[in-house]
Protein backbone atom coordinates (compact mmCIF):
# COMPACT_ATOMS: atom_id res chain seq x y z
CA UNK A 1 0.00 0.00 0.00
CA UNK A 2 2.96 2.65 0.74
CA UNK A 3 4.18 1.94 -2.20
CA UNK A 4 1.10 2.48 -4.27
CA UNK A 5 0.80 5.93 -2.53
CA UNK A 6 3.88 7.28 -3.45
CA UNK A 7 3.80 6.15 -6.96
CA UNK A 8 0.44 7.83 -7.07
CA UNK A 9 1.87 10.86 -5.47
CA UNK A 10 4.72 11.04 -7.72
CA UNK A 11 3.29 10.88 -10.59
CA UNK A 12 0.75 14.04 -9.27
CA UNK A 13 3.62 16.04 -8.79
CA UNK A 14 5.38 15.07 -12.44
CA UNK A 15 1.95 16.29 -13.97
CA UNK A 16 2.37 19.73 -13.01
CA UNK A 17 0.55 21.40 -15.06
CA UNK A 18 -2.14 18.77 -15.40
CA UNK A 19 -2.53 18.32 -11.62
CA UNK A 20 -2.93 22.08 -11.52
CA UNK A 21 -5.85 22.81 -14.43
CA UNK A 22 -7.75 19.58 -12.76
CA UNK A 23 -7.34 20.56 -9.07
CA UNK A 24 -8.23 24.05 -9.92
CA UNK A 25 -11.61 23.66 -11.13
CA UNK A 26 -12.09 20.79 -8.62
CA UNK A 27 -11.48 23.42 -5.98
CA UNK A 28 -13.77 25.79 -7.42
CA UNK A 29 -16.44 23.54 -7.72
CA UNK A 30 -15.73 22.37 -3.91
CA UNK A 31 -16.05 25.68 -3.25
CA UNK A 32 -18.93 26.87 -4.98
CA UNK A 33 -20.96 23.47 -2.96
CA UNK A 34 -19.71 24.57 0.53
CA UNK A 35 -21.16 28.06 0.18
CA UNK A 36 -24.54 26.52 -1.04
CA UNK A 37 -24.67 23.66 1.11
CA UNK A 38 -23.84 25.99 4.11
CA UNK A 39 -26.30 28.99 3.04
CA UNK A 40 -28.86 26.20 2.74
CA UNK A 41 -28.00 24.98 6.43
CA UNK A 42 -27.60 28.45 7.96
CA UNK A 43 -31.50 29.03 6.60
CA UNK A 44 -32.24 25.87 7.90
CA UNK A 45 -31.15 26.70 11.42
CA UNK A 46 -32.64 29.81 11.05
CA UNK A 47 -35.91 28.59 10.55
CA UNK A 48 -36.08 26.39 13.64
CA UNK A 49 -34.45 28.92 15.50
CA UNK A 50 -37.13 31.13 14.74
CA UNK A 51 -40.05 29.43 15.20
CA UNK A 52 -39.14 27.58 18.17
CA UNK A 53 -38.85 30.98 19.72
CA UNK A 54 -41.00 33.56 17.63
CA UNK A 55 -44.24 31.23 16.67
CA UNK A 56 -43.90 27.41 18.16
CA UNK A 57 -42.74 24.64 20.18
CA UNK A 58 -41.50 21.90 18.32
CA UNK A 59 -44.91 20.12 19.00
CA UNK A 60 -47.93 22.33 19.16
CA UNK A 61 -51.63 21.87 19.91
CA UNK A 62 -53.64 24.41 18.97
CA UNK A 63 -57.28 24.59 17.12
CA UNK A 64 -60.05 26.61 16.37
CA UNK A 65 -63.68 26.99 18.04
CA UNK A 66 -67.11 27.68 16.42
CA UNK A 67 -69.25 29.23 18.23
CA UNK A 68 -71.62 30.02 14.86
CA UNK A 69 -71.21 28.59 11.24
CA UNK A 70 -68.88 29.97 8.68
CA UNK A 71 -66.94 31.75 11.95
CA UNK A 72 -64.05 30.04 13.63
CA UNK A 73 -61.32 31.59 16.68
CA UNK A 74 -57.74 29.92 16.99
CA UNK A 75 -59.26 29.49 20.57
CA UNK A 76 -59.02 26.96 23.10
CA UNK A 77 -61.26 26.41 25.96
CA UNK A 78 -60.04 24.36 29.39
CA UNK A 79 -56.37 25.64 28.97
CA UNK A 80 -55.49 24.73 32.51
CA UNK A 81 -56.49 20.89 31.98
CA UNK A 82 -55.02 20.88 28.15
CA UNK A 83 -52.03 21.82 29.01
CA UNK A 84 -52.04 19.29 32.15
CA UNK A 85 -52.77 16.79 30.11
CA UNK A 86 -50.45 17.13 27.50
CA UNK A 87 -47.50 17.68 30.16
CA UNK A 88 -48.79 13.98 31.31
CA UNK A 89 -48.62 12.24 28.25
CA UNK A 90 -44.89 13.94 26.94
CA UNK A 91 -42.83 13.23 29.84
CA UNK A 92 -39.82 13.85 27.50
CA UNK A 93 -40.70 17.45 27.37
CA UNK A 94 -38.18 20.07 28.47
CA UNK A 95 -40.79 22.51 28.72
CA UNK A 96 -44.53 22.94 28.20
CA UNK A 97 -46.26 26.30 27.91
CA UNK A 98 -48.96 28.44 26.39
CA UNK A 99 -49.35 31.45 24.68
CA UNK A 100 -52.49 33.45 23.17
CA UNK A 101 -52.85 34.21 19.06
CA UNK A 102 -53.83 37.32 17.72
CA UNK A 103 -53.04 39.58 14.31
CA UNK A 104 -53.68 43.67 14.37
CA UNK A 105 -51.97 46.26 12.90
CA UNK A 106 -49.16 48.48 15.31
CA UNK A 107 -49.72 52.36 14.75
CA UNK A 108 -46.76 54.85 15.67
CA UNK A 109 -46.78 58.69 14.87
CA UNK A 110 -44.45 57.64 12.12
CA UNK A 111 -45.75 54.98 10.20
CA UNK A 112 -47.56 51.57 11.23
CA UNK A 113 -47.72 47.61 10.44
CA UNK A 114 -48.95 44.59 10.33
CA UNK A 115 -48.06 42.10 13.28
CA UNK A 116 -49.14 38.53 14.56
CA UNK A 117 -49.43 39.12 18.29
CA UNK A 118 -48.49 36.55 20.84
CA UNK A 119 -49.94 36.96 24.62
CA UNK A 120 -47.63 35.34 26.81
CA UNK A 121 -46.92 34.85 30.65
CA UNK A 122 -43.37 36.02 31.45
CA UNK A 123 -42.87 33.74 34.27
CA UNK A 124 -43.47 30.51 31.48
CA UNK A 125 -41.19 32.02 28.69
CA UNK A 126 -37.57 31.20 30.25
CA UNK A 127 -36.83 29.46 27.09
CA UNK A 128 -37.67 32.99 25.04
CA UNK A 129 -35.87 35.44 26.98
CA UNK A 130 -32.64 33.25 26.40
CA UNK A 131 -32.95 33.09 23.00
CA UNK A 132 -33.44 36.83 22.73
CA UNK A 133 -31.20 39.98 23.76
CA UNK A 134 -32.51 43.48 24.00
CA UNK A 135 -31.13 45.68 21.14
CA UNK A 136 -28.44 48.09 21.18
CA UNK A 137 -29.94 51.36 19.79
CA UNK A 138 -27.83 51.74 16.77
CA UNK A 139 -29.93 48.60 14.98
CA UNK A 140 -32.79 50.98 14.82
CA UNK A 141 -32.10 54.63 15.50
CA UNK A 142 -30.07 56.32 12.66
CA UNK A 143 -27.44 57.67 15.17
CA UNK A 144 -27.68 55.27 17.33
CA UNK A 145 -25.13 54.02 19.90
CA UNK A 146 -24.26 51.03 21.99
CA UNK A 147 -26.55 51.93 24.58
CA UNK A 148 -28.90 49.68 25.39
CA UNK A 149 -32.62 50.74 27.19
CA UNK A 150 -35.34 49.08 27.84
CA UNK A 151 -36.05 45.57 30.21
CA UNK A 152 -37.63 42.51 29.67
CA UNK A 153 -38.99 43.10 32.97
CA UNK A 154 -41.42 45.79 31.25
CA UNK A 155 -43.66 42.82 30.00
CA UNK A 156 -44.40 41.89 33.43
CA UNK A 157 -46.68 45.28 33.38
CA UNK A 158 -50.30 45.53 32.30
CA UNK A 159 -50.57 46.85 28.24
CA UNK A 160 -46.51 46.75 27.49
CA UNK A 161 -45.05 45.00 24.25
CA UNK A 162 -41.72 43.77 23.11
CA UNK A 163 -40.95 44.55 19.11
CA UNK A 164 -38.05 43.97 17.30
CA UNK A 165 -35.33 45.75 15.75
CA UNK A 166 -36.25 46.36 12.26
CA UNK A 167 -39.81 46.97 13.57
CA UNK A 168 -38.73 49.93 15.94
CA UNK A 169 -36.96 51.51 13.59
CA UNK A 170 -39.47 51.24 11.10
CA UNK A 171 -42.13 52.41 13.62
CA UNK A 172 -39.64 55.06 14.71
CA UNK A 173 -39.93 54.20 18.65
CA UNK A 174 -38.03 52.93 21.54
CA UNK A 175 -38.31 52.13 24.83
CA UNK A 176 -40.99 53.80 27.35
CA UNK A 177 -42.40 55.46 23.96
CA UNK A 178 -46.33 54.37 22.98
CA UNK A 179 -47.89 52.50 20.26
CA UNK A 180 -51.20 51.76 19.38
CA UNK A 181 -52.25 47.88 18.72
CA UNK A 182 -55.33 48.02 16.23
CA UNK A 183 -57.42 44.40 15.88
CA UNK A 184 -59.93 43.47 13.40
CA UNK A 185 -63.31 44.88 14.99
CA UNK A 186 -62.70 48.54 15.14
CA UNK A 187 -62.04 51.37 18.02
CA UNK A 188 -63.54 48.53 20.54
CA UNK A 189 -60.13 46.44 20.12
CA UNK A 190 -58.07 48.79 20.05
CA UNK A 191 -55.07 49.50 23.30
CA UNK A 192 -52.37 51.78 23.35
CA UNK A 193 -49.10 49.94 24.36
CA UNK A 194 -46.07 50.96 25.78
CA UNK A 195 -42.75 49.58 24.68
CA UNK A 196 -41.51 47.59 27.24
CA UNK A 197 -38.24 46.81 25.43
CA UNK A 198 -36.65 46.39 21.64
CA UNK A 199 -34.91 42.91 20.66
CA UNK A 200 -32.55 42.50 18.24
CA UNK A 201 -34.11 40.59 15.04
CA UNK A 202 -34.13 36.65 15.09
CA UNK A 203 -33.80 36.29 11.05
CA UNK A 204 -36.72 37.58 9.07
CA UNK A 205 -39.46 36.06 10.77
CA UNK A 206 -39.10 38.54 14.12
CA UNK A 207 -40.49 41.05 11.57
CA UNK A 208 -44.00 40.14 11.78
CA UNK A 209 -44.04 39.00 15.40
CA UNK A 210 -44.90 41.13 18.79
CA UNK A 211 -45.29 40.02 22.12
CA UNK A 212 -47.78 41.02 24.86
CA UNK A 213 -49.05 40.07 28.46
CA UNK A 214 -51.12 37.44 28.14
CA UNK A 215 -53.55 39.91 29.95
CA UNK A 216 -53.74 42.49 27.73
CA UNK A 217 -54.99 39.49 24.44
CA UNK A 218 -57.86 38.58 27.31
CA UNK A 219 -59.16 42.08 27.60
CA UNK A 220 -58.56 42.97 24.04
CA UNK A 221 -60.93 39.99 22.56
CA UNK A 222 -62.94 39.55 25.71
CA UNK A 223 -61.72 35.98 26.94
CA UNK A 224 -62.26 34.03 29.71
CA UNK A 225 -58.93 33.23 31.98
CA UNK A 226 -59.33 29.49 31.09
CA UNK A 227 -58.44 29.94 27.07
CA UNK A 228 -55.77 30.06 25.38
CA UNK A 229 -54.26 30.21 21.61
CA UNK A 230 -51.54 26.90 21.33
CA UNK A 231 -49.79 24.73 23.68
CA UNK A 232 -46.24 24.50 22.56
CA UNK A 233 -44.00 21.40 23.69
CA UNK A 234 -40.55 21.76 23.78
CA UNK A 235 -38.23 18.80 22.90
CA UNK A 236 -34.69 18.00 23.49
CA UNK A 237 -34.44 16.17 19.81
CA UNK A 238 -36.72 18.40 17.36
CA UNK A 239 -35.97 15.17 15.43
CA UNK A 240 -38.59 13.48 17.45
CA UNK A 241 -41.33 15.94 17.13
CA UNK A 242 -43.23 13.94 14.49
CA UNK A 243 -43.11 10.65 16.63
CA UNK A 244 -44.48 12.54 19.60
CA UNK A 245 -46.72 14.26 17.99
CA UNK A 246 -48.71 11.18 16.39
CA UNK A 247 -48.42 9.24 19.55
CA UNK A 248 -50.04 12.70 21.52
CA UNK A 249 -53.28 13.13 18.81
CA UNK A 250 -53.55 9.14 19.72
CA UNK A 251 -53.82 9.91 23.54
CA UNK A 252 -55.97 13.11 22.82
CA UNK A 253 -58.76 10.99 21.00
CA UNK A 254 -58.89 8.22 23.79
CA UNK A 255 -59.70 10.51 26.05
CA UNK A 256 -62.42 11.84 24.09
CA UNK A 257 -60.99 15.10 22.51
CA UNK A 258 -62.18 16.10 19.23
CA UNK A 259 -58.68 16.22 17.15
CA UNK A 260 -58.61 17.40 13.44
CA UNK A 261 -56.99 15.11 11.10
CA UNK A 262 -53.17 16.55 10.43
CA UNK A 263 -52.92 18.89 7.95
CA UNK A 264 -48.99 20.73 8.00
CA UNK A 265 -50.22 23.91 7.29
CA UNK A 266 -49.90 27.21 9.83
CA UNK A 267 -53.00 27.81 11.52
CA UNK A 268 -53.78 31.16 9.94
CA UNK A 269 -54.15 29.07 6.63
CA UNK A 270 -56.31 27.32 8.13
CA UNK A 271 -59.29 29.86 8.84
CA UNK A 272 -61.28 29.22 5.89
CA UNK A 273 -61.16 25.75 5.77
CA UNK A 274 -62.58 25.27 8.92
CA UNK A 275 -65.18 28.47 8.56
CA UNK A 276 -66.35 25.95 5.51
CA UNK A 277 -67.02 22.99 7.93
CA UNK A 278 -70.28 22.03 9.11
CA UNK A 279 -69.62 21.71 13.05
CA UNK A 280 -69.27 23.60 16.15
CA UNK A 281 -67.64 23.20 19.35
CA UNK A 282 -64.03 23.07 19.98
CA UNK A 283 -61.34 20.43 18.08
CA UNK A 284 -57.84 20.52 18.93
CA UNK A 285 -55.17 20.61 16.07
CA UNK A 286 -51.63 19.08 16.31
CA UNK A 287 -48.74 20.46 14.02
CA UNK A 288 -44.95 20.81 14.40
CA UNK A 289 -42.69 23.06 13.83
CA UNK A 290 -42.15 22.72 10.14
CA UNK A 291 -45.45 22.74 9.77
CA UNK A 292 -45.99 26.36 10.73
CA UNK A 293 -43.73 28.03 8.94
CA UNK A 294 -44.65 25.96 5.79
CA UNK A 295 -44.97 28.73 3.82
CA UNK A 296 -41.48 30.09 3.61
CA UNK A 297 -40.01 26.21 3.82
CA UNK A 298 -39.66 26.59 -0.18
CA UNK A 299 -36.57 28.70 0.32
CA UNK A 300 -34.03 25.73 1.69
CA UNK A 301 -35.90 23.23 -1.04
CA UNK A 302 -35.30 25.87 -3.79
CA UNK A 303 -31.70 26.62 -2.56
CA UNK A 304 -30.78 22.79 -2.45
CA UNK A 305 -31.94 21.51 -5.87
CA UNK A 306 -30.49 24.53 -7.13
CA UNK A 307 -27.18 23.83 -5.34
CA UNK A 308 -27.48 20.20 -6.22
CA UNK A 309 -28.23 21.01 -9.85
CA UNK A 310 -25.81 23.58 -10.14
CA UNK A 311 -22.81 21.28 -8.58
CA UNK A 312 -24.18 18.17 -10.30
CA UNK A 313 -23.49 19.55 -14.00
CA UNK A 314 -20.36 21.10 -12.90
CA UNK A 315 -19.07 17.53 -11.82
CA UNK A 316 -20.17 15.93 -14.96
CA UNK A 317 -17.68 18.24 -16.72
CA UNK A 318 -14.64 17.32 -13.65
CA UNK A 319 -15.24 14.05 -14.34
CA UNK A 320 -15.68 14.23 -17.93
CA UNK A 321 -12.11 16.24 -17.13
CA UNK A 322 -10.46 13.70 -14.82
CA UNK A 323 -11.55 10.78 -17.25
CA UNK A 324 -9.78 12.37 -20.02
CA UNK A 325 -6.51 13.01 -17.87
CA UNK A 326 -6.68 9.67 -17.28
CA UNK A 327 -6.98 8.30 -20.00
CA UNK A 328 -3.53 10.74 -21.28
CA UNK A 329 -1.49 9.49 -17.77
CA UNK A 330 -2.30 5.71 -19.08
CA UNK A 331 -1.05 6.29 -22.86
CA UNK A 332 2.09 8.11 -21.12
CA UNK A 333 2.74 5.33 -19.07
CA UNK A 334 2.01 2.61 -20.99
CA UNK A 335 5.84 1.53 -20.54
CA UNK A 336 5.60 2.28 -17.47
CA UNK A 337 2.76 0.24 -16.40
CA UNK A 338 4.31 -2.91 -18.69
CA UNK A 339 6.91 -3.05 -16.47
CA UNK A 340 5.59 -2.75 -13.52
CA UNK A 341 3.25 -5.83 -14.90
CA UNK A 342 6.55 -7.71 -15.89
CA UNK A 343 8.00 -7.80 -13.08
CA UNK A 344 5.08 -8.88 -11.23
CA UNK A 345 2.51 -6.11 -9.90
CA UNK A 346 -1.27 -7.16 -10.43
CA UNK A 347 -3.72 -5.81 -11.92
CA UNK A 348 -5.21 -4.78 -8.57
CA UNK A 349 -2.02 -2.60 -8.04
CA UNK A 350 -1.90 -1.03 -11.12
CA UNK A 351 -5.87 0.11 -10.46
CA UNK A 352 -4.65 1.02 -6.95
CA UNK A 353 -2.22 3.50 -8.31
CA UNK A 354 -4.57 5.15 -10.98
CA UNK A 355 -7.66 5.44 -8.52
CA UNK A 356 -5.38 6.78 -5.33
CA UNK A 357 -3.73 9.57 -8.03
CA UNK A 358 -7.63 10.77 -9.19
CA UNK A 359 -9.08 10.39 -4.73
CA UNK A 360 -5.49 12.46 -3.61
CA UNK A 361 -6.15 14.98 -6.50
CA UNK A 362 -9.84 15.02 -5.18
CA UNK A 363 -9.06 15.74 -1.32
CA UNK A 364 -6.49 17.79 -1.74
CA UNK A 365 -8.16 20.07 -4.34
CA UNK A 366 -11.14 19.92 -2.50
CA UNK A 367 -9.31 20.70 0.95
CA UNK A 368 -8.24 23.77 -0.74
CA UNK A 369 -11.32 25.36 -2.02
CA UNK A 370 -13.27 24.14 1.11
CA UNK A 371 -10.94 26.37 2.99
CA UNK A 372 -10.86 28.97 1.13
CA UNK A 373 -14.69 28.98 1.36
CA UNK A 374 -14.40 28.83 5.39
CA UNK A 375 -12.08 31.60 5.41
CA UNK A 376 -14.59 33.87 3.03
CA UNK A 377 -17.90 33.52 4.86
CA UNK A 378 -16.02 33.52 7.79
CA UNK A 379 -14.53 37.26 6.92
CA UNK A 380 -17.98 38.08 5.13
CA UNK A 381 -19.63 36.87 8.90
CA UNK A 382 -17.10 39.34 11.07
CA UNK A 383 -18.24 42.25 8.59
CA UNK A 384 -21.67 41.84 9.58
CA UNK A 385 -22.93 43.34 6.40
CA UNK A 386 -26.73 44.52 7.19
CA UNK A 387 -29.59 42.58 4.10
CA UNK A 388 -31.39 45.87 2.99
CA UNK A 389 -32.99 44.17 -0.04
CA UNK A 390 -36.60 42.91 1.37
CA UNK A 391 -36.46 39.61 -0.94
CA UNK A 392 -32.94 39.22 -0.24
CA UNK A 393 -34.13 38.90 3.35
CA UNK A 394 -36.89 36.76 2.88
CA UNK A 395 -34.80 34.32 0.67
CA UNK A 396 -31.94 34.65 3.69
CA UNK A 397 -34.13 34.49 6.68
CA UNK A 398 -32.09 37.09 8.42
CA UNK A 399 -31.18 40.85 8.44
CA UNK A 400 -27.34 40.69 8.67
CA UNK A 401 -25.18 38.44 6.24
CA UNK A 402 -24.36 35.65 8.17
CA UNK A 403 -23.41 32.03 7.13
CA UNK A 404 -22.51 29.26 9.41
CA UNK A 405 -19.77 26.58 8.50
CA UNK A 406 -19.29 23.26 10.31
CA UNK A 407 -17.13 20.58 10.23
CA UNK A 408 -19.60 18.20 9.37
CA UNK A 409 -20.11 20.50 6.16
CA UNK A 410 -16.41 20.20 5.28
CA UNK A 411 -15.63 16.60 5.89
CA UNK A 412 -18.82 15.78 3.97
CA UNK A 413 -17.80 18.19 1.21
CA UNK A 414 -14.27 16.25 0.92
CA UNK A 415 -15.45 12.78 1.27
CA UNK A 416 -17.99 13.81 -1.88
CA UNK A 417 -15.30 14.99 -4.16
CA UNK A 418 -12.41 12.24 -3.78
CA UNK A 419 -15.34 9.81 -4.21
CA UNK A 420 -16.46 11.90 -7.34
CA UNK A 421 -12.77 11.84 -8.60
CA UNK A 422 -12.02 8.06 -7.76
CA UNK A 423 -15.30 7.09 -10.13
CA UNK A 424 -13.74 8.67 -13.00
CA UNK A 425 -10.68 7.44 -12.90
CA UNK A 426 -12.43 3.87 -12.23
CA UNK A 427 -12.79 2.52 -15.77
CA UNK A 428 -9.53 4.04 -17.42
CA UNK A 429 -7.65 2.41 -14.21
CA UNK A 430 -9.15 -1.18 -15.32
CA UNK A 431 -8.34 -0.52 -18.51
CA UNK A 432 -4.90 0.36 -17.59
CA UNK A 433 -4.62 -2.83 -15.44
CA UNK A 434 -5.79 -4.96 -18.32
CA UNK A 435 -2.53 -4.29 -20.58
CA UNK A 436 -0.64 -7.31 -21.26
CA UNK A 437 3.12 -6.52 -20.25
CA UNK A 438 4.42 -7.55 -23.51
CA UNK A 439 1.75 -5.27 -25.92
CA UNK A 440 2.60 -2.26 -23.50
CA UNK A 441 6.55 -2.82 -23.51
CA UNK A 442 7.22 -3.17 -27.05
CA UNK A 443 3.86 0.10 -27.55
CA UNK A 444 6.28 3.11 -28.85
CA UNK A 445 4.66 6.78 -27.85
Amino acid sequence: MRIILEIALRNLFQAKRRTFLLGLAVAMVALLFLILRSVSHSISERMVESATTLSAGHVNIGGFTKTRKRAAGPILGERNALKAFVTAHVPEATSVIDRHRGWGRLVSAASSLNAGVSGIEPVQEKRFFDSVRLAPEKEYKKDGGDTVKGSFDGLNEPNSVLIFAAQAKKLEVGPGDTITLVTEGGTSNTVDLRVAAVASDIGFMSNWSIFVPRKTILDLYRLNDDTTGAIMVYLDDPAKALAVMERLRKDLKDAKYEVMDHDPKPFFAKFEKVAGEDWLGQRLDLTIWSDEISFVLWITTALDFVSFFVVGILAVIIIGGITNAMWMSVRERTKEIGTMRAIGAQKAFIVGVFLFEAVFLGFFAALAGTAVGAVLLGILNGLNLPIDNDGARLFLMANNLKVNVHPAQIIATLVLFSVITGLAALYPAIKASRLRPVEALMQTK
